[in-house]
C-alpha cells in the first residue's frame, strides 16, 4: 500500500468519493462526529458525503435537531447525533477538562461557580426554551456570576455541553441559540466506558481509515493508551499494513482502490478528511506541509486533487453567484484543472448558486 493508496482508501472510507448518504444524520452518524467550529465549513463537509443535498437541507436537520452541535472529543464544537450525544460526552468530557484545566483557574472557574452555572442555564432554558449567548450571558448575571470577559462566558458554556446540560438550539436567523439537552435529545443511549471506547475505535478505524493509533488518539482527544485499548478491542475486525514504519489499520473489504480519471474536492481546513489525522503525510507532498500547518483559521480552504492537496481557495459569495478563487502550489494538469472546476460547480449547486471559477 502506497501513500496515493491510503488517500484514495481515506476518501473512500469517509464517504467523499462515494457518497451514499440521503440524510444529514446519516453521515454524521458514520463519522461519529464533525468538527464544527467553521459552521459553513462543516455544512459544506456533510453536502460533500450526501447525494445531492443543499446547504438549506443541512440548515434545516440543525434546526430540527436531527445533528447536534456541542463540545466533545477535543475542545472545539463538534456535529454529532442526538442516539450518540451522551456516550461520547461521558468518554470525552474528562479528557477536554483536563485541557480546559489551567484555563479554568486562570478564569477563577471552579466547581462551585460551574454547579451555579449550570442550575441557572438548566433553570433558564426548560420547557423548550431557546436562548442565545447574550440572552444566557444576563441569566447568569441575575444570579451574580460574573460573565464581563467574553472567554469567562465561552469556559462556563462549555463546560454546561461537557457536562450535559446544554447543547445546540435551532438557529434564530444567523444566532446560535442552547437547549437543554435532555429535551434536545431525549432517546440519546449510554454505553459503559470500556464499550463506548470499543465503539469509537471501531467507528473510526471504519469511516477513517487507513489510519494509526496516533491518529485516533489524535482525532479523539483520548490519551495514546486508551486509543491503543480501544484499537486492541476491535482489531479482530480490521486490517492492517505497514508503510514507512508506520501501522495503519482500515476496513476489510473485497473492494480495491481502482485508478480513476482525476476527482478534485474543495474541502475546509477542518473537513474530517484533515483534522481526522496526526500524520497528514499522505495528503500533501513534504515540501508543501509547511503551508498545511500555517493554516489555522476557518478561511483557510484547501484544493485535493485524488486526496492530494494541491493548494487554496476562497469563497466569495454575491447574490446570485459565488466567487470560487483557487491558488494551487504548482501548475495543474488539464485533466486537473478540469476536476477543480467540477468541484467548484458542486459547491455552487449546494449553496444553490451559479459557480464562477478565478
Amino acid at each position: 500500500m502506497t501513500r496515493s493508496d491510503i488517500a484514495r482508501r481515506r476518501l473512500r472510507n469517509q464517504r467523499i468519493t462515494e457518497a451514499k448518504f440521503k440524510e444529514p444524520g446519516d453521515a454524521v452518524g458514520w463519522l461519529s462526529a464533525v468538527q464544527a467550529q467553521d459552521y459553513a465549513g462543516a455544512k459544506w463537509a456533510l453536502g460533500l458525503r450526501l447525494q445531492g443535498a443543499t446547504d438549506r437541507d443541512v440548515e434545516q436537520a440543525f434546526n430540527d435537531g436531527a445533528i447536534l452541535r456541542t463540545h466533545l472529543l477535543r475542545p472545539t464544537w463538534h456535529f454529532v447525533t442526538p442516539a450518540d450525544i451522551r456516550w461520547m460526552l461521558a468518554l470525552t468530557a474528562p479528557r477536554v477538562h483536563a485541557v480546559n484545566g489551567h484555563r479554568y483557574r486562570q478564569l477563577e472557574l471552579d466547581s462551585a461557580v460551574f454547579e451555579r452555572s449550570n442550575d441557572a442555564l438548566a433553570k433558564a432554558l426548560q420547557g423548550g426554551q431557546h436562548l442565545t449567548r447574550d440572552e444566557l450571558r444576563g441569566v447568569l448575571r441575575r444570579v451574580g456570576i460574573t460573565t464581563d470577559r467574553e472567554q469567562r462566558m465561552a469556559y462556563l458554556m462549555m463546560r454546561a455541553e461537557l457536562d450535559g446540560i446544554v447543547c445546540s438550539g435551532p438557529r434564530r436567523g444567523k444566532k446560535f441559540t442552547y437547549a437543554l439537552l435532555e429535551e434536545r435529545a431525549p432517546q440519546a443511549r449510554t454505553l459503559e466506558r470500556d464499550e463506548a471506547l470499543a465503539e469509537l475505535a471501531r467507528r473510526y478505524f471504519r469511516s477513517r481509515g487507513p489510519a494509526t493509533v496516533h491518529d485516533f488518539g489524535k482525532w479523539s482527544g483520548l490519551t495514546l493508551a486508551e486509543a491503543r485499548s480501544g484499537l486492541e478491542a476491535v482489531k479482530a475486525r480490521l486490517r492492517h499494513e505497514v508503510v514507512d514504519g508506520r501501522a495503519y489499520w482500515f476496513p476489510a473489504s473485497r473492494r480495491s482502490v481502482r485508478d480513476r480519471p482525476p476527482v478534485a474536492h474543495l474541502l475546509s481546513i477542518y473537513d474530517e478528511y484533515i483534522s481526522s489525522y496526526k500524520d497528514r503525510g499522505a495528503m500533501i507532498d513534504k515540501r508543501h506541509a509547511d503551508r498545511l500547518r500555517g493554516m489555522v483559521n476557518a478561511l483557510s480552504y484547501v484544493v485535493a486533487v485524488d486526496g492530494r492537496i494541491v493548494g487554496t481557495w476562497r469563497r466569495t459569495l454575491k447574490k446570485t453567484s459565488v466567487v470560487i478563487e483557487t491558488s494551487t502550489f504548482a501548475p495543474l494538469k488539464r485533466a486537473e484543472k478540469q476536476a477543480v472546476a467540477r468541484a467548484a460547480e458542486r459547491y455552487g449547486a449546494f449553496l444553490g448558486l451559479s459557480a464562477v471559477q478565478k
